[in-house]
């Protein structure tokens, strides 16, 4: 194994180990430590790689290791990435489970949850301005932003079909500019 080799694993493993509220509270950490500290991809990739993530099936922590993974050292980069965010997870959560077990009942322990909830909200805040950055801000992204938000909030709809209709809005709108002669 390199030295590569070792830190990607490591890096990994240190995001898996330290990510408490699923794949979305993940992003702010392989944000400061693959993009902004060991600079392995930029920001835009960064942005692309969680968009790919989330549309694909599995779970979002495992689909952007895999895809950093992949980016850093190609096939094996994946499979170390993605066993370095899943391995210490895995222990973790049959020692939490243990351990809840004895205290679910506790409302000590029922008041620590929710204020982790609470703190990874703020997280995964944090991660979306900033993979917001690079965004283009002009009035139709910022509308379609919006109702897109307000669509999966206050309705029943799929987020997928939400997410196939800005994607082709988006499609139309900037394929009709680019056309027209403006920018994207």
């Amino acid at each position: 194994m390199k030295n590569k080799d070792l830190d990607l694993f490591i890096t990994f493993a240190n995001i898996g180990a330290f990510t408490f509220g699923g794949g979305y509270a993940m992003i702010p950490l392989l944000q400061k430590e693959v993009v902004e500290k060991k600079k392995w991809i930029d920001e835009n990739e960064m942005l692309d790689i969680t968009a790919i993530s989330q549309s694909t099936p599995g779970p979002l922590a495992i689909n952007c290791a895999t895809f950093v993974g992949y980016k850093i050292g190609g096939v094996w980069g994946s499979v170390l990435a993605t066993l370095g965010v899943v391995v210490p997870s895995f222990f973790i959560i049959i020692g939490v489970s243990i351990i809840f077990n004895m205290f679910k009942d506790n409302i000590i322990v029922n008041n620590v949850f929710a204020g982790v909830k609470a703190g990874v909200i703020v997280l995964i805040l944090e991660a979306a301005l900033k993979l917001g950055k690079p965004i283009k801000k002009d009035y139709f992204n910022m509308i379609l932003l919006f109702a897109s938000l307000l669509i999966t909030a206050f309705t029943s709809i799929n987020v997928i079909y939400v997410l196939i209709a800005c994607a082709l809005l988006g499609v139309i709108f900037h394929g009709f500019n680019i056309i027209k002669g403006g920018d994207m």
